[in-house]
């Protein structure tokens, strides 16, 4: 084929994908069926292979995105980028309607729309190609995110005419897709929004086009502006944008008759049914394949729009109805920042105090610096918080920017316990300095816990205690310091060391699956340990000579351990640190192997050899309930985190949790707790 043949049949290529395209992403209308498409779009793909000069900026095969990273720059608005006022009621709505219609001095009409609870993006088309897709910000400057947004198959590239527009709109994941999607995930996402948001800030634009992500544009600015805001979503519709069609016209006066006749599957009627269409809208909206959190109500008459004007916060011909949720809004005094137990850095977010669900809402976590850019925060922005699951405090979305212009807060370059310089790993930053104070105190505490070591006597402010005065500097300290230099200080008697030493001594029997998982290792829990030792690693020296090795393919070979677990496993162990740990806490006695039986059960019979045991509910005799998982160990039974196909017995105690409905599927014995002391008092 010469260059001459390949230029005509690229753009005989495009135009069918092009129009192939709007009719899947936006028509919702197949033209052809997949294998089709993807042969048109590997011949593109070939022919611009071949002559690199012909793929131009709009082709079709921009969707696929670059595997190159990229930079976020940040890019002004040429239009007012502001939020919306919001109403909670029917009456703060009516009065609104009623307010806004004296300050314009004339009846005026206006249309509803659905509030996506997505990602705002503004969309800047010259002569009618896509020059930026920018993020919101702070409504004067947000993030160039132009190579992400071209994977969206329903954004259009080229327009069919050579416009110079803005186009607003909202970028969203549908929910059948959401938990899918979400499930391959490294950090899953908290809701589709979040998701969306997130994949936006992608460094790589390949990333982005695995994601589903799609768009609905309600605004748009053009340099010869329609009368009325109706005629602008039909310019917007023609010019081949998604639109949302489920929209409500509200007028007295003679428009409304020509608009329902333009728009038969809109809903329409005069004001006073304005209220019914949001009623209604709200029982519609659990049924929805996107999410809502509100209906926009803005007036039509473009020219009025103009009279009214704007505030520093909002428009005053719009306003947001929202629906309500459990939430409540505040405004964010501080963000600071915590080290734990691994090195991780976490931004916190010191709100001023909100009652959600009956809690008192002060703190809230921000889990890192993509989570702060994706929601553009600043200090000083009034946000929505909830409390997912009824329990974890989070920044749901930005309500208002402050007003003292804050750009979005950055973490700092520093550790802020160590001065350390930080290092990113992943989506995360971390202190490397594993002397870092913080640090030690965090893997102190997870290491004597309950579920871990459960060293009795030992608790945060013991353990403040103990770093603070040099007595201990790391884990393996617990087992060489002396107890008795505890007298020395305020607030220690006799008791209370006795107690820590009793403690300390005691936890030298605590089994190897025990152990393990107590040391911190991320994403090394009770489950990957079983999981571990039930495929032949029963002991840390197994475990040790894979790592030594650095070839995680062992590990992959093992069901339930994936990629990352593996590397972090090969990674930790290898740490000269960490060896030095293992080695004195095995001369410290502490059980290694999984085969070593707890310390005083020699003489008793092995009335549980070849069983395997969990537990679940809670108990009189045995509190915490991992003390009878203990008396399994000690006669020879092995004791699991979780139910499994493996598992052959079920200590139940009362309210007893999903694992009961598990075990009866996999046809384990059930076990109540009379039963098993009889079991106990027989050996």
């Amino acid at each position: 084929m010469t260059r001459k043949e390949a230029q005509k049949r690229a753009a005989e290529l495009s135009t069918e994908l092009r129009d192939c395209q709007r009719a899947y992403f936006v028509e919702s209308r197949p033209l052809v069926s997949d294998a089709e498409y993807d042969r048109l779009f590997d011949e593109l793909a070939a022919i611009e292979a071949r002559y690199p000069d012909l793929a131009l900026p709009d082709s079709p095969t921009r969707r696929v995105g670059s595997d190159l990273t990229q930079e976020l720059p940040e890019a002004a608005h040429e239009i007012p980028v502001l939020s919306l006022d919001k109403s909670y009621t029917a009456e703060e709505l009516s009065s609104w309607i009623a307010k806004t219609a004296r300050n314009a001095g004339r009846e005026l009409s206006f249309v509803c729309e659905e509030k996506i609870d997505g990602a705002s993006m503004v969309l800047y088309y010259e002569e009618g190609l896509l020059a930026r897709a920018v993020t919101r910000g702070n409504g004067l400057v947000g993030n160039d995110v132009t190579a992400n947004v071209k994977t969206i198959g329903a954004v259009p590239l080229r327009l069919p005419r050579p416009v110079t527009v803005a186009a607003r709109g909202e970028v969203f994941l549908a929910r059948s897709l959401f938990d899918s999607i979400n499930a391959k995930m490294e950090e899953p996402y908290a809701n589709p929004r979040n998701l969306a948001s997130g994949s936006l800030r992608r460094v790589k634009s390949s990333e982005v086009a695995s994601i589903p992500l799609s768009i609905f544009v309600y605004e748009g600015y053009f340099k010869d502006a329609a009368a009325t805001h109706h005629e602008t979503l039909e310019e917007l519709e023609d010019l081949g944008f998604r639109m949302n069609t489920r929209i409500g016209f509200f007028s007295d006066g003679p428009s409304r008759t020509k608009v329902k006749d333009r728009h038969p599957g809109w809903r329409t009627g005069s004001l006073g049914d304005l209220v019914d269409f949001i009623e209604s809208e709200r029982r519609e909206r659990k049924n929805l394949d996107y999410e809502i959190d509100g209906i926009v109500v803005k007036v039509d008459e473009l020219s009025v729009r103009e009279s009214l004007g704007y505030t520093g916060h909002h428009p005053r011909w719009a306003i947001a109805f929202k629906f309500e949720s459990p939430e409540g809004a505040t405004t964010v005094r501080a963000i600071e920042t915590q080290v734990g137990r691994t090195g991780r850095v976490t931004p916190v977010a010191r709100v001023e105090p909100v009652r959600i669900s009956g809690a008192t809402i002060s703190n809230v976590t921000l889990h890192n610096q993509e989570y702060i850019d994706m929601l553009e925060l600043a200090i000083g922005d009034k946000v929505a918080v909830s409390r997912r699951g009824d329990v974890i405090p989070a920044v749901e979305r930005v309500l208002e920017k402050n007003e003292a212009g804050a750009a979005t807060w950055q973490l700092p370059a520093t550790c802020p316990v160590c001065g350390t310089r930080l290092l990113k790993q992943g989506a995360h930053h971390f202190c490397p300095n594993e002397a870092c104070p913080d640090q030690v105190r965090g893997r102190l505490s997870f290491f004597v816990g309950r579920g871990q070591m459960d060293i009795e006597g030992i608790g945060p402010e013991t353990i403040e205690v103990l770093v603070e005065n040099g007595l201990v500097r790391d884990v393996e300290d617990l087992y060489s310091f002396d107890p008795e230099k505890l007298l020395e200080i305020p607030g220690f008697g006799g008791k209370k060391v006795t107690q820590i030493r009793e403690g300390i001594e005691k936890s030298r029997s605590q089994p190897f699956h025990v152990v393990f998982p107590s040391l911190g290792i991320p994403d090394i829990g009770q489950k990957v340990t079983e999981i571990l030792i039930e495929a032949g690693y029963r002991d840390i020296d197994s475990l040790l000579e894979v790592a030594g090795k650095g070839d995680p393919a062992p590990l992959l070979e093992i069901h339930g351990i994936g990629e990352r677990t593996a590397e972090t496993l090969i990674r930790e162990l290898a740490r000269p640190r960490m060896r030095r740990r293992i080695e004195k806490l095995r001369k410290a006695g502490l059980q290694l192997s999984e085969g070593e039986p707890p310390a005083g059960s020699a003489d008793l019979p092995r009335i549980f050899a070849g069983q395997t045991w969990c537990v679940t509910g809670s108990f009189e005799q045995f509190n915490p309930r991992e003390k009878a998982m203990e008396e399994v160990q000690r006669r020879g039974g092995r004791a699991g985190a979780s139910v499994t196909s493996k598992t052959t017995h079920l200590l139940v105690g009362a309210n007893p949790g999903s694992k009961l409905e598990k075990a009866q599927k996999v046809g384990a014995t059930i076990v109540t707790e009379r039963e098993f002391l009889a079991l106990l008092a027989k050996s």
